[in-house]
């Protein structure tokens, strides 16, 4: 199984940028798709961006596409989430989560996912 960790995150003004990392070790990553979440205050936990085995295709939510960029470098085993423009209603616990299929989806719920990092705090003061 992949153990994940994830750094990067902080505070940001609204319109700033921030760029999430998150390291594997361990299991197979160069070959399982990766997502990020994130889980606002009070909300659940909610799909923004997956990434599949070599980087050639991507989805994202609604919500964050045209600024968040999802990439991976497999030779470092480590997954990337780009942030631009920053919202305050972005601001959430951004956690990454390998999937627990090869195979790359379309859409992806938490329960696709079967390794998840502790998470990190990313927060958009207005």
């Amino acid at each position: 199984q992949v153990q994940l960790v994830e750094s990067g995150g902080g505070l940001v003004q609204a319109g700033g940028s921030l760029r999430l990392s998150c390291a594997a070790s361990g299991g197979t990553f160069s070959i399982i798709p990766m997502g990020w979440f994130r889980q606002r205050p009070r909300k659940e936990r909610e799909f923004v961006a997956a990434i599949n085995w070599n980087g050639g295709r991507t989805i994202y939510a609604d919500s964050v596409k045209g600024r968040f960029t999802i990439s991976r470098d497999n030779a470092k085993n480590t997954v990337y989430l780009q942030m631009d423009s920053l919202k305050p209603e972005d601001t959430a616990v951004y956690s990454c989560a390998a999937a627990r299929s090869t195979v790359f989806r379309s859409n992806y719920s938490p329960s696709d996912f079967g390794s998840w990092g502790q998470g990190t705090q990313v927060t958009v003061s207005s």
